[in-house]
């Protein structure tokens, strides 16, 4: 019985493991856990047939990270340079009295922001999807790594 008990235990956690958010269509680690102002996060997507993408954004900080929120553009171009789609995007990290919302785990603090629900692209082509930091200061310091992810 203790034998069957490991052994369902074993594969729900690995179903539980499984990853759910889907595919990093933009990822950047930054080892020095800073990211200047005009290093743009790019990657060229290619696009064979109609598709649809839930984007969220997925971040992880340190406790120097010294900003209440933090303010970022996502991208999207053509294959000819022509804006597909851009937005602006402000997420709050902090509460006004500026503790974290949310825990410290592994000495980072880590969250998941919407994006973009439903984003179609009909036309199959190349797009280069693009992040950029609007934060004042630069280097923004005390990020470790930032993602777009399409959720499955």
């Amino acid at each position: 019985m203790r034998k069957y008990l490991l052994i369902i235990g074993v594969i729900l956690m690995g179903l539980s493991s499984c990853n759910k958010k889907g595919d990093a269509l933009l990822s950047r680690t930054f080892p020095t856990a800073s990211w200047e102002r005009f290093d743009f996060i790019k990657e060229d997507i290619q696009i064979k047939k109609p598709v649809t993408y839930n984007l969220i954004l997925d971040v992880t900080f340190d406790p120097t990270y010294p900003y209440d929120c933090i303010s970022l553009v996502f991208s999207i171009f053509d294959s000819n340079e022509n804006p597909f789609r851009t937005k602006g995007y402000r997420f709050y990290v902090k509460e006004k009295d500026g503790s974290w919302k949310s825990t410290l785990t592994d000495g980072l603090y880590h969250f998941t922001f919407p994006i973009n629900n439903e984003l179609s692209i009909n036309e199959p082509g190349s797009y280069n999807f693009q992040l950029e930091s609007r934060m004042p200061i630069t280097p923004v310091i005390g990020i470790h790594s930032i993602k777009v992810i399409n959720v499955k």
